[in-house]
């Protein structure tokens, strides 16, 4: 989406045998790719905004109705007619 993201995924476990927390997940994501777009966009300083909305899926259910809202945000929005002609969509099934 050109004014948010949104991302589904499931934790790894960390070395120490714990599983990553969701905030040092989002660290990640949003340091990493805040350094990469502003250099791209010839920028310094906050990329994100502070705020962000989570949510623990509870069952498959949940999960497959998430999905299928995140891949079809910009068919709703009218960017493209199906999720797979969106660039930035990427989706891999849990293995």
């Amino acid at each position: 989406m050109p004014n948010h993201v949104h991302v589904v995924c499931t934790p790894l476990l960390a070395e120490d045998g714990t599983y990553h927390t969701l905030a040092s997940i989002l660290q990640s994501i949003k340091g990493f790719s805040a350094i990469r777009a502003n250099r791209v966009l010839g920028r310094k300083g906050t990329f994100w905004q502070h705020e962000s909305y989570d949510h623990v899926v509870r069952d498959e259910a949940e999960l497959h109705r998430i999905v299928e809202y995140v891949l079809s945000n910009p068919v709703k929005a009218s960017l493209v007619k199906q999720w797979q002609d969106w660039q930035w969509s990427f989706y891999r099934a849990a293995v």
